[in-house]
């Protein structure tokens, strides 16, 4: 269920990270997929480094942990959208 939180919260930092820094956005679809792979990422190291809290450590389901997964899945699909729309920049700029 963790997991699964995360993904769509970071499909949701994605997309509103391109919505807010536009000269970053991937398109849509493209900053949705980003956000989803930052999410996933992001929630995972989130809850390595104990900040899932110790009903989601325990497999347990608790506001903290709810809240804890949807931080981590936002913020990471953003930063990871963000990241992927500067190397694509770079990589244009180049061409």
């Amino acid at each position: 269920m963790e997991l699964i939180i995360q993904l769509l919260a970071g499909a949701v930092g994605g997309t509103a990270a391109g919505k807010v820094l536009q000269q970053y956005s991937l398109g849509t679809a493209g900053n949705a997929i980003a956000g989803i792979v930052g999410g996933g990422i992001g929630g995972q190291i989130l809850g390595m480094l104990g900040a899932g809290g110790a009903a989601g450590a325990a497999g347990g389901m608790d506001i903290g942990a709810i809240v804890s997964q949807l931080a981590g899945g936002g913020v990471g699909g953003a930063v990871l959208m963000v990241i992927v729309g500067v190397i694509k920049q770079m990589v244009a700029k180049k061409a």
